[in-house]
Parts: structure tokens; C-alpha cells; sequence
């Protein structure tokens, strides 16, 4: 029987990643996104530049030192010495989602600095999970005597009032006040690795939606569909970013799936009238 050599697209390869939650490897996930945008790229290359930080991290780790001490160590080699941190000069440019580009730069945005602050802090025993902090994305840290709350674009730890000084233009804008008011014990929960890769993708969807530029935009949305196949919007901003690109035959499947599951979306008729129009256009 002939062995079957055929080399996965980076979308197929993106799927095998992400199909279990049970052993989801997230920052090989979250490596794999910037194949869209740099097709020749080696992910295990940058697994491997990940694990030399790591082993230079627990070369300066006594064999003995403590869930704290190993925060500092971490805190400072990823913060200071390494000085990773956020590009508050180019906040928007899609490198700063691509870890590849942060590697190299040490620059990015919360989610993507995290992923890489998250593998180094686990790679040295300490419980750390992400945080879906409204607008910021957090990370935080279990120790004996409590727990630690960081900003992984400045290595900021952040106490109680901090955050909920941070939290309180969201609570406003939700309101979210008074008798409304959530403890802010609720915006502190971990996070899923899967939402975590969903997130990164959201913040590249914004970008190239922004700058309507549809081919990157439906590479991002054949990933999200690929995370969420059950997200009926993403099928209809794939859709509608294929029409825009003039693939009239290829979006209309996508804004049928939306209008057949998304019964009582307020944009129904809009896009149903659309749809009408795509199917005049593609026949």
C-alpha cells in the first residue's frame, strides 16, 4: 500500500491541534496562527526557541526554591532581562499576535506575551492560568499564601483595588453597577485554552476587518470556524468578507448555515435580503 506524504495545509494542521480540549497544546496552537502570514514557517522552531528560554530559566532555579521564588525568577528573566513586554508604538500591527514576531521582537499584546509567560511559568511547576479580563487580557498565579494577578504587557502584579479601578469604565459602559454590581472574583476565573486561541483570533479579526482586507480576514475566519464550528456568526462574516472579495458561489453557502441556526439574530433580514442578492449575482 503507497504511503500517503501529502503535507497538511496550515489549516488542516491547525485542526489536528485543536480538535481535543483534553490535551489541547496551546502554545503550539497559538505558534501555528501565524502560518497564514508566514507560510514557511518552522513551528518547531519556535517550540524549540521557547524551550531554550526555559532551560535558561530553571538553570537559574535552586532545586528547592519555592512557588514564590520561582514567580520572581520568572517575573524577572521574562519582564527584565529578557525585557518582553507590550508595543505600545504599533499596538495594531498583526505581528504583535504572532509569536514568532514577538520572539524575535519582544514585543506583543497581553494575549500573546501571556501564551509565552504561561509555558515559561508552567514549565517551572507553578499553577498559572489565563484571565478573560474584560478588554486586558491577565494572567494569574495560585501560590500557598494566595493568589497573584500580573499584566503580561508591563509585568505588573495588581492588586484588588487596582483591578477593579481597571474594571470600573467597563462597568459603566455594561452597567454593571449598584444592584448590578459583579464581584470582581467573577472577571478573575481561568480562562480555556481553546478561548485563549479564540481570542487571538478575534484580535486579528478586528484588524483586518478595519482594514478590509478580506484575504486575511477569511483566513482568520476559517480558523475560528475550525475552533467553533457552531459560532453561526462566523459563518456569516466569512460570508460576507468572501462577497466583499467578489466569491459570491462561496459565500452563500456560509450565509445560509447563518440564516438556518441563528433564528433570532436581530440581522436576519439584512442579511437574508444579501443572500438574495448573492444568489442573483452567482446564477
Amino acid at each position: 500500500m503507497p504511503l500517503n506524504l501529502d503535507v497538511p495545509s496550515p489549516l488542516q494542521y491547525f485542526a489536528s491541534l485543536v480538535q481535543s480540549d483534553e490535551h489541547f497544546p496551546l502554545l503550539e496552537a497559538a505558534a501555528s496562527v501565524a502560518q497564514d502570514e508566514y507560510p514557511d514557517l518552522d513551528v518547531e522552531q519556535v517550540l524549540g526557541d521557547v524551550d531554550q528560554l526555559l532551560a535558561r530559566l530553571k538553570r537559574r532555579l535552586p532545586s528547592d526554591a519555592s512557588a514564590l521564588q520561582r514567580l520572581r525568577a520568572l517575573n524577572q528573566f521574562f519582564f527584565r532581562d529578557l525585557n518582553f513586554g507590550g508595543n505600545i508604538n504599533d499596538y495594531y500591527d498583526p505581528d504583535n499576535s504572532y509569536l514568532n514576531a514577538v520572539l524575535k521582537t519582544r514585543r506583543g499584546i497581553p494575549i500573546s506575551l501571556a501564551v509565552l509567560w504561561l509555558e515559561l511559568a508552567g514549565g517551572v511547576g507553578l499553577n498559572a492560568r489565563g484571565i478573560a479580563f474584560p478588554g486586558h487580557f491577565m494572567v494569574k498565579v495560585n501560590l500557598p499564601k494566595g493568589q497573584v494577578v500580573i499584566d503580561p504587557f508591563t509585568g505588573q502584579s495588581l492588586s484588588r483595588e487596582e483591578l477593579a479601578e481597571r474594571l470600573e469604565p467597563f462597568r459603566q459602559r455594561s452597567g454593571l453597577v449598584d444592584d448590578f454590581e459583579v464581584p470582581i472574583g467573577l472577571y478573575l476565573q481561568s480562562v480555556p485554552s481553546r478561548d485563549i486561541i479564540s481570542r487571538m483570533l478575534r484580535n486579528l479579526k478586528e484588524i483586518h476587518k478595519t482594514q478590509q482586507d478580506w484575504p486575511r480576514l477569511i483566513a482568520v475566519q476559517d480558523r475560528l470556524i475550525v475552533l467553533h464550528p457552531a459560532s453561526w456568526p462566523d459563518y456569516r462574516d466569512r460570508g460576507l468578507a468572501l462577497a466583499e472579495q467578489g466569491e459570491a458561489g462561496r459565500a452563500v453557502p456560509d450565509l445560509e448555515i447563518y440564516i438556518a441556526h441563528a433564528e433570532d439574530a436581530l440581522d436576519l433580514d439584512a442579511i437574508a435580503d444579501r443572500l438574495a442578492r448573492l444568489r442573483r449575482q452567482k446564477s
